[in-house]
């Protein structure tokens, strides 16, 4: 019972319901909805279900979610606040997908949006697929490498030979010189005649 004592006749559930428990609406000549909010939740519910089931979509089950936590409708995990992005258009403040699912669905569209290329050519490009690694045998070879100047994809790298390259300016004269220098060739002495050596410009 309510602290004023006031009930009402809930038309769902079939019983008095303190007045507190029942939504405002002021089409109603006492400004309260006919069903109490459990009811009209419980409703909602099943019509949701209908619905889904109707149209051959699979329905959603309720979770009980914790204060400070929110279900990702993505991977339907229950994960904190601090999992979330800030959204300040919703209605509790937080993105609809946690930040692990926006992650993958962001590098999962890198492709289409940079280089106009589909996820199903992308994912035929990745060398790990046929087991062949284009440069470097350990790291997976994921990243798009294109030309800067024109644009044109080349193929797929990993993480750092595809950013090794971009920052060599797609020179290949510079990589040589990065190569001699690795083999040890760039500071050693040449031998250009019978005891004269050139030292490295």
């Amino acid at each position: 019972m309510s602290e004023s004592g006031e009930e009402k006749w809930c038309s769902g559930c079939k019983r008095d319901v303190p007045l507190p428990s029942f939504a405002s609406d002021r089409n109603r000549r006492d400004g309260l909805q006919p069903r109490c909010r459990g009811c009209v939740a419980a409703y909602g519910a099943a019509h949701y279900r209908r619905r889904r089931e109707a149209q051959g979509k699979p329905v959603r089950e309720r979770v009980d979610v914790p204060q400070g936590h929110k279900e990702c409708r993505t991977c339907g995990e229950v994960k904190p606040h601090s999992e979330w992005h800030r959204n300040s258009t919703a209605t509790d403040g937080l993105a609809a997908r946690c930040k692990a699912c926006m992650a993958i669905q962001g590098r999962a569209g890198r492709p289409k949006c940079h280089y106009g290329m589909t996820e199903a050519r992308h994912g035929a490009m990745v060398p790990s697929r046929s087991g062949v690694r284009t440069i470097c045998p350990a790291a997976p070879a994921v990243h798009v490498d294109h030309r800067h100047k024109t644009g044109r994809v080349r193929g797929v790298l990993c993480f750092d030979r595809n950013s090794a390259i971009g920052k060599s300016g797609d020179d290949p004269d510079s990589l040589r010189r990065a190569i001699a220098y690795l083999e040890g060739n760039a500071w050693k002495p040449t031998l250009v005649a019978p005891g004269v050596y050139q030292l490295p410009s």
